[in-house]
């Protein structure tokens, strides 16, 4: 994170990207907390609603674990950059605390629980790969916008993705254990 050869790659990898323009700027906003929560909060309401009206048992199980995740991810990024204390990019103001990249945990987080929880609503797989498909585009549009723009280092994005996998990892594991446990 400090010093080293992948340090240097990192480094070397931000210089041959970073090109800040209006479009990097858009993309990375993708990330941001005003633009990605709301779109979870549609979903977690749409769904909610629908486990409802189906007679569902504890239908409200798998928003409030989705906006769990959610309250998460600064709860486990903000300690993460105190530790690391990474400088910025030359593109930024000279600061610290840029690793892990919160924008990149939020997109992962937000739009990935939003993506688990459409799928069982989805009736064929086109649908089912539609989603999943935007879902990661809009992930490497934020990441792209992020390290373009000169806002974070590539390894600050690939951290957020291994944690934002993580997380994302344990919501479905939790909605494949209560979707096994409903009565069909």
């Amino acid at each position: 994170m400090a010093d080293g050869r992948l340090v240097d790659l990192d480094e070397a990898a931000s210089r041959a990207l970073t090109h800040p323009d209006r479009l990097s700027e858009l993309l990375a906003d993708l990330g941001n907390v005003p633009v990605a929560v709301p779109v979870l909060a549609v979903v977690l309401v749409y769904v909610t609603r629908r486990h409802r009206r189906t007679g569902t048992d504890h239908w409200w199980r798998p928003a409030v674990a989705a906006a769990v995740l959610m309250v998460l991810v600064p709860a486990l990024v903000v300690p993460l950059k105190v530790w690391t204390d990474r400088p910025g990019t030359p593109a930024v103001p000279p600061a610290t605390g840029y690793y892990p990249s919160g924008h990149t945990a939020t997109a992962v987080v937000a739009y990935g629980a939003a993506a688990l929880l459409l799928l069982p609503w989805l009736r064929s797989a086109p649908a089912r790969r539609t989603v999943l498909t935007v879902c990661a585009v809009l992930n490497l549009c934020v990441a792209f916008g992020l390290v373009r723009r000169g806002y974070h280092w590539p390894l600050d994005v690939v951290a957020s993705w291994c944690l934002g996998t993580v997380l994302i990892t344990l919501l479905w594991l939790y909605l494949a254990r209560g979707s096994r446990s409903q009565p069909k």
